[in-house]
């Protein structure tokens, strides 16, 4: 098992080259182009592998398949499916642009761990789930325990610490954890001095859109600061962000699920059309950090109860859970409501 061997194999995707993952080969299609699928797949008999979310939307799989949006579905390959045909099935945010060919036919999958451990390396690697597939043929292989070890949260350590006085909160410390191959840093931001009580956390997943230019489609900015602020008026606790944007989709399927709700998709559909679980962050990461901080019972700021549960799995009690609430704008009503409606927010 080794968390080396899949960061190599992330690297190699975003560059567009083939991995294999067991005896299954795979070229994903959002980094690859029809010169590389030639060149992979010079017979064209490479089959087209998708999740079960982005199946059901072009009719390769019913509602049932599809209530586990980043479960795999196995499209056979025809001679009018080419690399460009490929890319329209796999990217959902073109379907009003682009009138699919057909028929399709999904067919049974002789690897289903191997193609379900595939499409969680593509969410790893921040790209669509969707590859070329072929028998493995010589290429260095990775296993599914190699993807578990990138991303076990044990695995975090701190590598830096100091001062940071920050709005709202001057008598602050930042503390920096991060794997050897993890991408981005995690970071705790520890307020006020500890009081003989259980500190109040507030868990929150990093938001590029919202944090940083201010966009009214969600309510990530207002919550970070509104969460400072409360932490600091109850004494003292930490401010955990989690590198997790997108609910752990990345950043560009975040935008490819905000050109969907444009469409009229809610955040729970859009996520779904995309073919990524509804929430696919990794808790047990906050979890870690509270441990490496000392901190095993906490005041949760939160409206939703899987944060407080997935805390509770990893060994952090919750001694409260403190409701979070802001006011809704215009432009963001809807994606609240989907919260509270659809993934059981509680505000």
């Amino acid at each position: 098992m080794s968390a080396h061997a899949a960061a190599r194999a992330v690297d190699a995707l975003r560059r567009g080259w083939p991995v294999a993952i067991g005896g299954l080969a795979l070229l994903a299609v959002e980094t690859a182009d029809a010169r590389r699928l030639a060149a992979f797949d010079e017979g064209g008999q490479a089959d087209l592998l998708l999740s079960a979310g982005r199946a059901a939307t072009l009719k390769l799989a019913n509602q049932r398949d599809a209530a586990t949006p980043d479960a795999p579905v196995l499209v056979q390959r025809a001679p009018w499916l080419d690399f460009d045909m490929a890319t329209a099935l796999a990217d959902p945010q073109f379907d009003l642009a682009t009138p699919l060919k057909g028929p399709f036919r999904a067919i049974p999958l002789a690897e289903p761990a191997l193609a379900a451990a595939a499409l969680r390396l593509a969410r790893v690697a921040g790209l669509l789930p969707a590859f070329f597939v072929r028998p493995a043929a010589g290429e260095e292989a990775i296993a599914p325990a190699d993807i578990d070890a990138h991303e076990d949260a044990d695995r975090l350590r701190i590598v830096a610490r100091a001062r940071l006085p920050v709005a709202d909160a001057e008598d602050s410390e930042i503390v920096a954890f991060r794997t050897d191959e993890m991408p981005g840093e995690h970071v705790a931001l520890l307020i006020g001095e500890p009081n003989g009580q259980p500190p109040l956390v507030r868990l929150h997943s990093e938001c590029l859109t919202g944090d940083v230019l201010g966009s009214l489609k969600c309510d990530c900015g207002p919550q970070l600061q509104a969460a400072i602020r409360e932490i600091r008026q109850s004494g003292w606790g930490i401010l955990l962000y989690l590198r997790q944007e997108g609910r752990g989709i990345g950043l560009i399927n975040k935008l490819r699920a905000y050109a969907l709700q444009d469409q009229g998709f809610d955040t729970v559909d859009a996520n779904m059309r995309l073919g990524f679980a509804i929430d696919a962050r990794n808790f047990a990461t906050a979890a870690k950090m509270l441990s490496l901080l000392g901190q095993h019972q906490v005041r949760l700021l939160t409206n939703n109860p899987d944060k407080v549960a997935a805390l509770e799995a990893a060994g952090i009690r919750v001694a409260e859970r403190v409701p979070h609430f802001l006011p809704p704008n215009p432009h963001n009503a809807r994606y609240l409501a989907t919260k509270r409606d659809r993934t059981g927010h509680q505000f």
